[in-house]
């Protein structure tokens, strides 16, 4: 059987701690006990540990040996708003597949509710990417930032930028990584229902932004978000 993974809320030393809701999951829901063995991941590194001491809103591990957890592919995904609880979904699934960072993005089309309530969800979803991490036994929890505009979304650096565009139905997001063995930071856009805007399309073609697509089928956005994630990590 594949052992149970966490993610440390506190490291010091040879001491791991899972605190607050996140104990209370383990001793509460899980019933475990002290003695028990789980791989935990501490700072970045995964290493068997075992549970040396239990109280009502901690956990505490003793870490043992390291266990090789392979590389992490450095992918970001700026997603457009949209509905949250298909947004919830597709940050979850794109955790799972390997997504680092995902930045909720502001566009033109985003419905104005739900860009002003964004801020808001970013502890929820934080919790999302917590319970997806450990569920699909990654090392470290993706980073959820707070809400970006296109144009701030539209400078950021990375070696390789892709918005997804409805446009460019001819260039496919597989055909845009040239040297798999070197990625460096992917960085991917997603837009809102409805589709980027002609000058938002503009804004990141004159940033130095590649447009790729997933076809000729139009995907709705959380579709989009969970297949390019896929792809880029399949390619890659």
């Amino acid at each position: 059987m594949t052992r149970r993974r966490w993610i440390a809320d506190e490291v010091t030393g040879n001491r791991a701690f899972l605190i607050g809701e996140h104990a209370h999951h383990l001793t509460r829901v899980l019933r475990a006990r002290i003695g028990q063995e789980f791989d935990v991941s501490a700072q970045g590194v995964v290493r068997r540990a075992r549970i040396s001491a239990i109280s009502n809103d901690r956990v505490e591990f003793e870490l043992g040996k390291e266990i090789p957890a392979g590389t992490t592919l450095r992918l970001t995904l700026a997603l457009a708003i949209f509905k949250f609880d298909r947004m919830e979904w597709a940050i979850e699934k794109c955790t799972e597949l390997g997504a680092t960072c995902i930045i909720p993005l502001i566009a033109h089309r985003t419905d104005t509710h739900l860009a002003a309530a964004a801020p808001k969800r970013r502890e929820r979803w934080q919790r999302i990417v917590r319970e997806a991490s450990e569920q699909s036994r990654r090392v470290a929890i993706p980073e959820i930032s707070s809400p970006l505009a296109v144009k701030d979304v539209a400078a950021l650096p990375g070696q390789t930028r892709i918005l997804l565009a409805e446009s460019e139905p001819q260039f496919r997001l597989k055909d845009a990584f040239h040297d798999p063995s070197e990625p460096g930071v992917i960085i991917l856009a997603i837009g809102p229902e409805g589709g980027w805007t002609k000058e938002e399309e503009k804004l990141f073609q004159y940033s130095g932004w590649i447009s790729a697509s997933l076809g000729s089928t139009v995907l709705r956005a959380e579709t989009a978000a969970i297949a390019a994630t896929a792809i880029v990590v399949s390619e890659l």
